[in-house]
């Protein structure tokens, strides 16, 4: 029994200093793209004079504008990317939207329903009522042929909430009719289809769209040649804000090159800039993109040393140096966590620092203590769960699915109801959880290896500008 014990306790403290089998991450895939940037202050002016008087010729249209014709140019105004520049008129015309009878088409009742709920009107689901049957079951003979009307239904059921049977139907019949009516289509209707399903507006970010809706409205038969030069002034206005940003990033993280003193951790600060720039587009949250993506890289940089490369004695002490927050007491870390330790409290550093000039109290960043197990892995929460409930992968990949649905519609109905929590709370919120759900588009991890699917989306967004 004793010799027993004495092999558990030195195969116990062996474990604790075996570094865990090293995942090589790609380097980056951007090389130097957004290291340097001109900043051509003269552009930006120009595009600013322009934009303006656009503004006011736009700003005439929408305020003149009645009924299907008002809501589809408040839709047109927010997926180009510009609603920031009409926020007051486009809440002064929802509420007449809102004060009016509903008596229209599919797609309109589908439109009305979206956009008001998506602007925290109470609206209630049987608007729908008059096109189903019993057993909330959608008449498909009547609404086949009708592309736009089961396009805007789609979009719409994507903003339901809890118990609103109608609209869980509505998702299942116009998935099916959607991807039914696909090879018959003709562009741009089915570019916009493909774009839908893959994203519905709700849960995807305007600001990743923005290129693609232009390019789409360009082709569409019904352009205003007015919006869409505001829209593309606007973008690539918007584009070199942050090409900028990411320029003072990029020179920002370099100095310190941990991708040289670090390599076993991922370097993924222009990925970081996007979950940053999800968080909010405008031109004046600046500091918020920057804070976002810095602290993104932080943490990191501290999951994969704890997770990719720290031993199990490591991690405890660093966990234990993170507790002290003391720089002086450092000397007792292996070398390459001195380099994380300095790294963290440099970017506090700065936080610090920038909360003093702008005389704004500063929450200290949460800090995650990862533990791994035996085996120097760290369980997945996929595993935590298989464990705990006795099942499956796949029946705890099915059951996530659905948990990830009733939280989109618990967020929404936070969001519709106008809680009682901060509105600009409720929203970065939503932006969370649509940048996540692109992220991890399909359950592939897009930002460890983002050249498939977030390559692309970042290069549209800040490498080209658009031809005006």
């Amino acid at each position: 029994m004793a010799a027993a014990n004495m092999v558990t306790a030195i195969s116990s403290n062996v474990r604790t200093h075996i570094r865990p089998p090293i995942v090589t991450y790609k380097p980056s895939m951007w090389g130097h793209t957004f290291s340097t940037f001109s900043d051509h202050h003269q552009v930006q002016e120009k595009y600013s004079k322009e934009m303006e008087a656009l503004k006011k010729e736009i700003r005439s249209m929408l305020m003149a504008a009645k009924s299907t014709k008002l809501m589809v140019l408040i839709d047109q105004i927010e997926r180009l990317g510009l609603s920031y520049h009409f926020e007051i008129e486009i809440e002064e015309k929802l509420k007449q939207v809102y004060d009016a009878a509903d008596d229209c088409d599919l797609f309109t009742t589908a439109l009305r329903f979206r956009l008001l709920r998506q602007h925290q009107y109470h609206v209630s689901c049987t608007v729908f009522d008059k096109f189903v049957e019993k057993d909330c079951k959608w008449i498909g003979d009547r609404l086949r042929s009708d592309v736009e009307g089961i396009l805007s239904l789609y979009e719409a059921a994507h903003v339901r909430i809890r118990d609103e049977k109608i609209l869980d139907e509505a998702l299942e019949f116009t998935v099916v009719e959607l991807n039914h009516m696909l090879p018959t289509l003709e562009s741009p209707t089915k570019e916009k289809v493909q774009q839908a399903l893959k994203h519905s507006i709700h849960r995807s970010l305007p600001l990743l769209n923005i290129r693609f809706y232009i390019s789409v409205y360009e082709r569409d038969g019904t352009t205003n040649g007015l919006l869409l030069k505001l829209a593309k002034l606007n973008f690539n206005f918007l584009q070199n804000i942050y090409r900028k940003e990411l320029a003072e990033i990029m020179r920002w993280w370099d100095k310190f090159d941990l991708k040289n003193k670090l390599p076993y951790a991922r370097d993924r600060m222009v990925e970081c800039y996007l979950w940053g720039n999800a968080f909010r587009y405008e031109p004046q949250y600046s500091y918020l993109r920057v804070v976002v993506a810095k602290n993104m890289q932080l943490a990191t940089i501290m999951d994969d040393t704890y997770d990719n490369y720290g031993t199990l004695e490591e991690d405890d002490l660093f966990t234990d140096m993170l507790e002290r927050w003391n720089l002086d007491e450092i000397d007792v870390l292996p070398e390459f966590m001195k380099v994380v330790y300095r790294f963290i409290m440099s970017v506090y550093e700065d936080y610090v620092g920038e909360a003093e000039r702008q005389g704004k109290s500063f929450a200290v960043p949460y800090y995650r203590e990862t533990r791994e197990n035996r085996e120097g892995k760290l369980p997945t929460v996929v595993d935590c769960y298989m464990k705990d409930k006795g099942v499956s992968k796949q029946e705890t990949i099915s059951e996530f699915v659905e948990i990830v649905e009733n939280e989109w519609k618990d967020i929404t109905a936070e969001w519709a109801k106008g809680s009682s929590f901060p509105k600009e709370l409720v929203e970065q919120l939503l932006n969370y959880g649509r940048i996540a759900e692109i992220t991890y588009n399909n359950k592939q991890d897009c930002y460890t290896d983002p050249e498939k699917y977030l390559g692309p989306l970042i290069a549209a967004l800040y490498t080209d500008p658009l031809l005006i």
